[in-house]
């Protein structure tokens, strides 16, 4: 079966895997975020520029969440939630991502210039 394959099929083939390399390291990145937006009861609570060392103190309905904002990345540090899911989300970095604490109504969304949509690039 080998024997078949000829060298400009190699070829074929190298040049679609490192094609396929490069679209996943373009498209399938959310790009460098510039600024956190934080919000509270579906609102915007406060954006915040990630170059300041920041701890925000955000109330919700069932307390208080500590967001951090630390080395150009940001976090929800504490949250009164029972599952703690969003603060197991961990640091976020690039743009488009987000962690969410749905019983606290609290949510932080990483921004850059442009915006990404989740339904369009996977």
């Amino acid at each position: 079966m080998l024997n078949a394959i000829r060298l400009g099929d190699w070829l074929t083939m190298l040049a679609g895997a490192l094609f396929t390399a490069w679209l996943v390291l373009v498209c399938w990145n959310g790009g460098a975020a510039d600024r956190a937006i934080v919000r509270s009861g579906g609102k915007i609570f406060r954006e915040l520029p990630l170059s300041p060392d920041t701890k925000l103190h955000v109330p919700g309905p069932l307390g208080v969440s500590i967001i951090t904002i630390h080395n150009r990345q940001a976090r929800i540090e504490s949250d009164p939630s029972p599952r703690q899911y969003c603060v197991r989300q961990g640091w976020l970095k690039q743009a488009g991502e987000i962690a969410i604490c749905l019983p606290n109504e609290i949510s932080v969304e990483m921004a850059g210039r442009s915006k990404n949509y989740d339904s369009l690039n996977y």
